[in-house]
């Protein structure tokens, strides 16, 4: 049976930046029609059953109130539910145990960074309804619920339409902390306080998986300097402060700034970073959540260990090489 899964973060795109900044606000019910839209989409191409996460606002349920969907079964997974982001994990992982073929992920950076952590190796399409949007993709939904259905019903190569992301392994004292997709940020700040970071003089040190132009947030920095996309063997650590050089650089939405780097170097995959041993704050693809005090051992390494991730465009592409989309016209028409 063909299955797709569904994660929808109600809290996405809601932090405190679209207050200091000018953050788009993807508001639940706006989330709502855009998973109506997936669902509608998978229903089209032919999928049999989605899974979708239950979650404090309902938008599953509300998603599927009054749609009309002629032979999709949807369900509401039966989890338990705490409201904070260990449930998109949770969910993740019920879904790979339950072999879906996909997930759908509605959220930003740090959505798709706790999926990541349970979705084993279930290709992921994530649609950007976040903050902080350098992993998920600005795409209608409609042609995301087509791929994440083109890869449940194995009508394209999914070897050729998707790739392995890069991840950051934070390890304390040796042992593995959390990871993140994009970014790894030392801040001054001594408490995790509202997580989101926007302040570039209380930042120490960064670590990138990712540094695309084009992009937001703190990853746009490193982009200043070179270009480093999802297929790169590398990454780049930045040190902030005066001594270097300065760039200009979108930090958030609306927040252009100037930003001094002492230090900057490419770190391979597979290469390991040594942070500094000051008491600090660890933010993770834009949310603190890490205080460090003492003397500890701080590491990041660069990896291939990140979620599959669906590049909709190449898959859209091979499916209409394919003519998959004749043969499900014909089908249609029969």
């Amino acid at each position: 049976m063909s299955c797709v899964g569904i994660i929808a973060n109600p809290a996405s795109g809601k932090d405190i930046r679209r207050l200091v900044a000018h953050a788009s606000v993807f508001d639940n019910n706006e989330k709502v029609n855009i998973l109506q839209r997936v669902l509608l989409a998978l229903d089209a191409i032919g999928v049999e059953q989605v899974s979708i996460m239950p979650d404090y606002y309902s938008i599953g349920e509300r998603a599927l109130d009054g749609l009309r969907l002629s032979s999709l079964r949807a369900e509401i997974l039966t989890m338990p539910m705490t409201s904070t982001d260990k449930d998109s994990t949770t969910a993740a992982r019920l879904l790979c145990e339950m072999d879906a073929a996909s997930i759908i992920v509605l959220g930003g950076d740090g959505t798709n960074r706790v999926v990541a952590k349970g979705c084993g190796d279930v290709p992921i399409v994530p649609i950007s309804t976040g903050t902080n949007n350098v992993f998920p993709v600005m795409v209608e939904s409609t042609v995301a619920g087509l791929a994440a259905g083109l890869i449940a019903l194995d009508a394209v190569d999914v070897e050729a339409v998707t790739y392995r992301a890069k991840c950051l392994e934070v390890c304390i004292d040796g042992k593995l902390a959390d990871i993140a997709l994009i970014d790894v940020v030392t801040s001054s700040d001594l408490w995790i306080g509202t997580r989101a970071l926007w302040d570039p003089s209380h930042i120490l040190e960064v670590v990138l998986a990712r540094a695309e132009p084009g992009s937001i947030g703190l990853s746009s920095v490193g982009s200043c300097l070179q270009a480093l996309g999802v297929r790169d063997g590398h990454g780049m650590y930045l040190a902030f402060g005066p001594g270097g050089i300065q760039v200009l650089a979108p930090i958030g939405p609306g927040l252009v700034r100037r930003v001094s780097i002492r230090e900057h170097r490419l770190v391979p995959v597979g290469g390991e970073v040594t942070l500094s041993s000051d008491p600090y704050t660890i933010a993770l693809d834009g949310e603190r959540y890490i205080e460090v005090y003492g003397t500890r051992t701080i590491t990041v390494r660069l990896t291939r260990n990140g979620p599959r991730v669906v590049d909709i465009a190449r898959c859209m592409e091979e499916a209409t090489r394919c003519g998959v989309f004749q043969r499900l016209g014909n089908l249609e028409g029969d």
